[in-house]
């Protein structure tokens, strides 16, 4: 089950309708234009370091592809382990905007971790250290440490061995 908290929403607008009410207008301009910059620098330390001034937070030698798109509206629920590795045009959600709910979930991503092109990664999910998401992968809830994840909507596959203390 995924981790997040839901907040509901009253009347007839649906939830993204009421986004200014749920994070500033400000806080949106920025996050947008330092992630449309971050997407395609082809430098990690430059986008790493841009992406923690917004709240990201990033361990060292972590290595994002790009046109990775983060959540612009909640960067700050975003962690990403030391030297993990974050493929080509994946997504990765802390947010979810319904009709008459919206919902928040922290994304953590453990060391050593590799996930593929393409993939989307829900909020509230929690992705194990040595891990392995396989390239076009719905992460819909949460992988272990050392296995080898796929598909749409995910699954285990595979425990590929590499665990806490022996990788």
């Amino acid at each position: 089950m995924r981790k997040v908290d839901i907040y509901r929403i009253e009347g007839e607008r649906n939830s993204l309708q009421h986004l200014y009410e749920t994070v500033g207008f400000w806080k949106v301009i920025r996050n947008y234009i330092v992630i449309s910059i971050g997407r395609r620098a082809p430098w990690f330390n430059f986008k790493d370091a841009l992406y923690r001034l917004i709240g990201m937070k990033i361990g060292a030698y972590a290595s994002i592809a790009v046109l990775v798109m983060p959540d612009f509206l909640f960067p700050e629920l975003i962690e990403i382990g030391e030297n993990s590795l974050i493929g080509y045009n994946t997504t990765i959600l802390c947010h979810e905007y319904l009709i008459h709910e919206y919902r928040l979930g922290r994304v953590k991503i453990g060391r050593n971790v590799m996930i593929g092109a393409n993939c989307t990664i829900m909020p509230g999910i929690e992705i194990g250290d040595n891990a392995v998401v396989s390239a076009c992968s719905l992460v819909n809830k949460d992988i272990p440490p050392g296995v080898l994840a796929g598909g749409v909507p995910v699954k285990i596959l595979k425990d590929v061995g590499y665990h806490e203390g022996i990788s």
